[in-house]
């Protein structure tokens, strides 16, 4: 039996209260559609981080994360892993050999779209712990999260991705993981990407962060940043849902 998911889609579109002045107006689309013409996509969570703040929220996530992949996963749902830079790491990996054994599909033109600035400034990297340099220190995925061999896909890639996206005929895709204002927009296989191939992708927003450091504008909380880019998210970009909606 095919099982179908219930998605209500938050996004905030541009109105005009009783006064005529222009308002963000939150707006709830409810989507439907089976478990096996979705897919999950979760990016960068790895098993370290240059930032002690990064990697310790990653830590925290990882719980909530992993049981939400198991309850969608037994829907039939499908699991793409995007660890970042760590490709070498699954070259043997059978959810690896999977995608690259597709063959490739051409992703349409991409579409020319209005890319605001973001709402936080993360000019210094973002990390709240007062680490001076970044560098790339993840090997792999974070270990707590499961790879099925028989059923997950590994890459990194965009195109790989979008090949996959269509071999499988997905409607939906939903991501997940870290960071907001950086890799979940910006990555080759993220929101910015995905929008301009016109590929229905929402973000997971309780199972994400940001690289935000209070320290800088707007110099608010670290997790106020988190919610202003999620805003940001919605009103340009794409939709959200949580996490809630998919494990009911």
């Amino acid at each position: 039996m095919i099982i179908q998911l219930h998605l209500p889609l938050r996004s905030h579109v541009l109105d005009h209260n009783e006064r005529g002045w222009a308002i963000w107006r939150e707006e709830i689309v409810e989507r439907s559609l089976p478990a096996n013409r979705t897919a999950m996509l979760i990016c960068d969570m790895w098993d370290q981080h240059w930032s002690r703040g990064a990697a310790e929220r990653v830590g925290a996530m990882v719980p909530r994360m992993e049981a939400v992949l198991a309850g969608a996963r037994a829907k039939g749902v499908h699991i793409i892993h995007a660890p970042s830079e760590t490709m070498d790491f699954y070259t043997d990996h059978p959810a690896r050999q999977r995608i690259l054994a597709l063959s490739p599909i051409e992703p349409p033109p991409n579409r020319d779209l209005f890319d605001p600035p973001p709402p936080i400034d993360d000019s210094d990297g973002g990390s709240d712990t007062g680490e001076p340099e970044m560098a790339q220190v993840w090997t792999r995925q974070h270990a707590g999260l499961t790879i099925d061999p028989a059923l997950d896909v590994i890459s990194d890639n965009g195109r790989e991705v979008y090949s996959y996206l269509r071999h499988q005929a997905i409607e939906q895709v939903l991501i997940m993981g870290v960071h907001t204002n950086m890799c979940i927009l910006r990555r080759s296989f993220a929101i910015k990407q995905m929008v301009k191939w016109d590929q229905p992708i929402a973000l997971v927003r309780d199972l994400t962060d940001t690289m935000y450091n209070p320290a800088r504008p707007p110099y608010v909380s670290h997790d106020a940043g988190t919610q202003l880019v999620i805003g940001y998210i919605e009103r340009f970009w794409c939709p959200s849902i949580s996490s809630q909606d998919i494990s009911v």
